[in-house]
């Protein structure tokens, strides 16, 4: 199982009620995936497992789970905080444009006058629009607003960002 390829969907938050089920926040845009899932793997950090799922509910801000062969609340337990992952393999695909966190964590960042940047290094989710934070030994800590305007291409696959400062984010 190559871990690199993993990607987190959920974490186990505790247990709900007897018989073992399990109480999941999401960490997917797209927590409807859950209900067609038929397996999981759990990573606890130094122990990964490939585990079965017998049912998905939606409970309040939760969706509980139910494994094969964990049928008691002290099984449960030892599964608390957990994280849910699937293979890279089975992410939905996203419309043109548009791109997971994590793919972008890491890309070199270009501005089309000052040349690198640095490393994208955190996506901050403010409600409006993403920031990215990018680490620059040259000018420190940049905060860049992810709208079009300003970056104006990713290359995945050259693993870099091609944007263009607007006035006023970076002190020379």
């Amino acid at each position: 199982m190559n871990t690199d390829k993993l990607v987190a969907i959920g974490k186990i938050a505790g247990t709900f009620a007897y018989a073992g089920l399990m109480k999941v926040i999401p960490l997917t845009d797209f927590p409807e995936r859950f209900f067609k899932l038929d397996r999981v793997i759990l990573n606890q950090g130094a122990k990964l497992g490939l585990f079965l799922i017998d049912g998905v509910k939606a409970h309040k801000n939760y969706y509980l789970f139910k494994f094969r062969g964990i049928d008691t609340v002290e099984a449960a337990r030892e599964f608390q905080n957990a994280v849910l992952q699937i293979d890279e393999s089975e992410l939905y695909t996203l419309p043109e444009g548009y791109f997971y966190h994590f793919q972008l964590q890491g890309l070199s960042v270009y501005d089309v006058e000052k040349g690198l940047l640095g490393e994208l290094k955190e996506i901050i989710e403010t409600g409006a629009n993403d920031v990215y934070v990018v680490a620059s030994p040259q000018y420190g800590e940049i905060l860049i607003p992810a709208i079009k305007d300003v970056i104006l291409a990713v290359k995945l696959e050259e693993k870099r960002m091609e944007i263009k400062l607007l006035p006023g984010l970076l002190e020379d």
